[in-house]
């Protein structure tokens, strides 16, 4: 079999699948676990698979049981027209005026960029990136959370930052998740959960901005059930199973469409 004929089969077999790994497809295709990696790595320099470890994924396959997530400047990328598309309707969602929590996260920060052209915001956030965001347009008041500093997503935890959540109460919490779930919506790290929780607790409308590969995916930590939030802003609809979920607990459902 020529190299491309072979690439062709890989790429068909990862996306009738979902997942392969490079010794299920050295088997089958009857060459070697190097020539396979070689082959991957071909296939994800032309945007046809995605390497993972051991093997490879659909460029569009999300594992309903991953337990953690991918590096945050990796996150900043995926779905980009997505987020984008959640970010854009910002305007129809917040005023001149309001005051808001906003969580750390790569759909946060999209989030922020379009909440900067809003006037005369009042905005607390643990993220310093989003803290600069916000006030580069000069239109708004930033309140930038202190804590214990975490390098790999830039933003501050603990003890501390929860501590000086509880000092301020705002008319709205804008948050992103790991997972959402008929149950409600999880994180996949303890302290951002303790960040999100604080935030709610502190606020009175939760708006969820999170795209289509939240949605019946798993967590570790629960952030709050699904009847704390009044909308979830995402890009593609959910299946009905979820929508009804969500329906039943008084969520207003949005929904984005990045070809607009």
């Amino acid at each position: 079999m020529r190299p491309r004929e072979r690439q062709q089969e890989i790429e068909l077999l990862v996306n009738r699948r979902g997942h392969v790994t490079v010794d299920d497809l050295a088997e089958k295709l009857t060459v070697s676990r190097e020539t396979i990696r070689r082959d991957l790595a071909s296939l994800q320099k032309k945007g046809r698979v995605r390497k993972c470890h051991g093997g490879a994924r659909s460029v569009d396959a999300v594992p309903q049981q991953e337990l953690t997530e991918s590096p945050f400047a990796q996150r900043l990328v995926q779905n980009a027209p997505g987020k984008q598309a959640m970010a854009a309707m910002t305007e129809r969602l917040f005023a001149p005026g309001d005051t808001l929590f906003i969580d750390t996260g790569s759909t946060t920060f999209a989030v922020a960029e379009s909440l900067a052209s809003i006037p005369s915001l009042l905005v607390i956030t643990n993220s310093p990136r989003i803290a600069s965001v916000i006030c580069s347009r000069g239109n708004g008041k930033v309140f930038l959370i202190g804590g214990a500093y975490s390098a790999e997503v830039g933003e501050n935890l603990g003890p501390l930052a929860i501590e000086q959540i509880e000092k301020f109460h705002t008319r709205h919490t804008v948050l992103t998740v790991g997972a959402i779930g008929p149950r409600g919506v999880m994180d996949f790290d303890l302290q951002e959960a303790e960040i999100a929780r604080a935030m709610i607790a502190r606020s009175e409308m939760i708006t969820v901005f999170a795209d289509h590969t939240k949605f019946d995916k798993q967590a570790v930590f629960e952030v709050a059930p699904l009847s704390s939030i009044a909308r979830v802003v995402t890009d593609r609809r959910p299946g009905e199973a979820m929508c009804q979920a969500l329906k039943e607990a008084g969520v207003d459902l949005l929904v984005a469409d990045p070809a607009s």
